[in-house]
């Protein structure tokens, strides 16, 4: 198979013929057909992520087909258009048969505990457990858009935060979860307000149904949040992962607020500060999302087919595998509007 595999954190990532994956018992072998670029990833090349091991292929928004199944798979067959959850489980341990399958105490991630998706083809492990059937009408491009930012950021509003139709939310960061974030909102008839230092991404984000942009170069964010709202935020979601947005998030909710925490914050940002005697005075909610089990995916293909959502419109540029694994590198200047997804029919 072909992959982008680099051998040193922040070194040179090279496209090489490598062995194709074969499937134990429970797993299977997808040809990959869609991967989305994801911030995550490039955590993973600067070597902030304590799970990599070097040589590595990152990537962990995926669609394709499968290709090969273990004898012990019932569920899925070969041929079969699927997608995947970035944090799989294992299906044994106590949070699996809660249902909670995203939280795993024994969890795998393809681009993360084991090779991902900047390949022709990724190994999935418990495919019963962790693979998901993509319906017709959902192309691969939408599925991998959905990856880990879109399902992330629709558990995060509508199952932590519980956002209702009327209340104001923040969102601090329009990249691909700050814009899964706006649209999942406006489907669910929320005032949004979003924030970000890019004028291209702030013009994506009222494109998709924001109310209010702020450059946070521009203004105080946190008071300029509270002027508009009157009282602040009933919810408000850090979808960037930066102590000042972590900040902001908090400081900018109304009284009995919810907070979401979606983006990550490793390396020297992994401790950020909190305004604990504001979350204590104001009984604020401070809650962190990561990911979404593959039961919920059903409910997002219902939106989907209504057109009550388009994760589609996130996609700003298609790009082949070589340019991919060159714009990873350069993930922390931002350099689209949107989310990037490798194509893998270019």
């Amino acid at each position: 198979m072909r992959a982008a595999i680099f051998r040193s954190f922040r070194g040179a990532i090279s496209i090489e013929d490598l062995p194709d994956p074969s499937p134990a018992e429970h797993a299977a072998v997808i040809e990959l057909k869609a991967c989305g670029i994801c911030r995550s990833d490039w955590h993973a090349w600067m070597g902030h992520d304590p799970d990599i091991k070097l040589p590595h292929v990152p990537g962990h928004e995926l669609s394709g087909v499968i290709v090969s199944v273990g004898k012990s798979v019932r569920n899925f067959r070969e041929g079969q258009p699927v997608t995947v959850p970035f944090c799989c489980g294992c299906g044994t341990c106590l949070e699996c048969k809660l249902g909670n399958t995203h939280i795993c105490d024994h969890h795998s991630q393809p681009g993360f505990t084991h090779w991902g998706g900047f390949a022709d083809r990724v190994l999935i492990q418990q495919a019963d457990v962790n693979l998901v059937a993509l319906p017709e009408g959902i192309d691969f491009i939408s599925a991998a858009s959905l990856g880990c930012r879109f399902i992330t950021a629709y558990r995060a509003l509508v199952s932590q935060a519980r956002l209702e139709q009327g209340q104001w939310v923040a969102i601090h960061g329009c990249g691909g979860v700050g814009l899964s974030a706006i649209m999942i909102a406006k489907s669910l008839g929320a005032k949004i307000i979003a924030v970000d230092v890019q004028s291209s991404r702030l013009a994506s984000a009222s494109a998709l149904g924001a109310q209010v942009t702020l450059d946070a170069t521009k203004v105080d964010v946190v008071s300029a949040i509270g002027d508009i709202t009157g009282r602040g935020a009933n919810v408000s979601l850090d979808a960037l992962g930066h102590p000042q947005t972590c900040y902001n998030s908090i400081a900018c909710l109304a009284k009995r607020g919810r907070h979401v925490q979606v983006g990550l914050m490793l390396a020297e940002q992994s401790r950020p500060q909190i305004p604990m005697a504001m979350v204590i005075a104001k009984e604020l909610e401070i809650y962190g999302s990561h990911g979404m089990q593959p039961t919920y995916y059903q409910e997002i293909f219902e939106k989907i087919a209504s057109r009550k959502l388009a994760p589609d419109r996130l996609v700003s540029n298609r790009v082949g595998l070589e340019q991919g694994a060159l714009l990873l590198t350069e993930f922390d200047k931002f350099p689209n509007s949107g989310m990037t997804i490798i194509d893998f029919s270019i």
